[in-house]
């Protein structure tokens, strides 16, 4: 398929740590779309235990077999911005619960103000999925919790490692 022609999307975000719920909604996207940027952004309110290098590693490792889907970062952009640049006319956010509804609808509606030509498509996780957030995975392993169900295998042995477990 032509560049021109490919239904292009991104899904921006910190991924700090990656989840099997970002998998999962990656894995959902390239079922809609032809190509889609998985995009590490910044999050000025979040503090980060992996830097751009070590989340954009980890990202390109667990879908370096998917040619539907590039790994980049764009720690300095907002997603509207890196959207345009790359000819993607969607944002894909996944969503766990209501919560994540309503806090993604506010984050749309400021998209949208930016760049109305842009849509925000959100997307299900499925329920072993739904209650995964990359805050309590970060949480349950500095407390030697089991994380092995929730994440990619390569996120387990990077967080073992930076935090010694």
């Amino acid at each position: 398929m032509k560049e021109n022609n490919m239904r292009k999307a991104i899904f921006p975000g910190s991924f700090d740590p990656l989840t099997n719920g970002h998998v999962e909604t990656v894995n959902i996207a390239t079922t809609i779309f032809d190509k889609v940027f998985f995009v590490i952004m910044t999050n000025t309110n979040k503090k980060y235990l992996f830097t751009e290098e070590e989340r954009l590693e980890i990202a390109k490792t667990v879908f370096k077999d998917n040619s539907k889907v590039e790994v980049i970062a764009r720690p300095q952009e907002l997603a509207v911005d890196v959207a345009m640049k790359l000819g993607a006319n969607t944002i894909v956010r996944g969503l766990r619960n209501d919560a994540d509804f309503n806090y993604e609808r506010e984050i749309a509606a400021i998209n949208k103000t930016l760049a109305p030509q842009l849509n925000t498509i959100l997307l299900l996780t499925g329920p072993e999925n739904s209650f995964i957030s990359s805050t309590m995975i970060k949480e349950t392993a500095t407390f030697g919790g089991d994380i092995t169900k929730l994440v990619p295998d390569i996120v387990s042995e990077a967080l073992k490692k930076k935090l010694n477990k």
